[in-house]
């Protein structure tokens, strides 16, 4: 797994990261996961589901609020992070290496002009911090 300089950041506060598997991980970041508190519990979204950049795929709730997890990109969901199951506040401590699910991006053009709309580490950074 990459680290989060290598991250993209959309505005809603997840991250993503293309690896070598040619599949797209999506986390949540630091800033969200601080503004939630402690996560109590993780609704995945659909194993084979179908998503769109921007759309709300699944949710994460913690003692003090629930958040709505967005898709990244455009794709297909190949894969879930079970242990999310079953400990949720892993993402609490470890934010950048507790990944949520994987999509396979619905093309490589798709991939490309859809990733350039995300934000690098330092622009999210910037934006999260205002």
């Amino acid at each position: 797994m990459k680290t989060q300089d290598t991250f993209s950041f959309a505005q809603t506060h997840e991250w993503a990261s293309l690896e070598s598997d040619a599949l797209v991980w999506v986390g949540i970041s630091n800033h969200a996961q601080e503004a939630l508190g402690d996560v109590t519990f993780f609704q995945a979204p659909k194993l084979g589901q179908l998503v769109q950049q921007g759309e709300v795929v699944a949710a994460i709730e913690s003692v003090k609020a629930a958040s709505d997890i967005h898709a990244p990109i455009s794709g297909e969901i190949v894969a879930l992070n079970s242990t999310m199951d079953n400990t949720p506040e892993l993402v609490n401590a470890e934010p950048y290496t507790t990944w949520l699910f994987k999509i396979k991006p619905a093309s490589q053009e798709v991939l490309t002009s859809e990733f350039e709309r995300l934000m690098s580490l330092e622009q999210y950074n910037s934006g999260a911090d205002a």
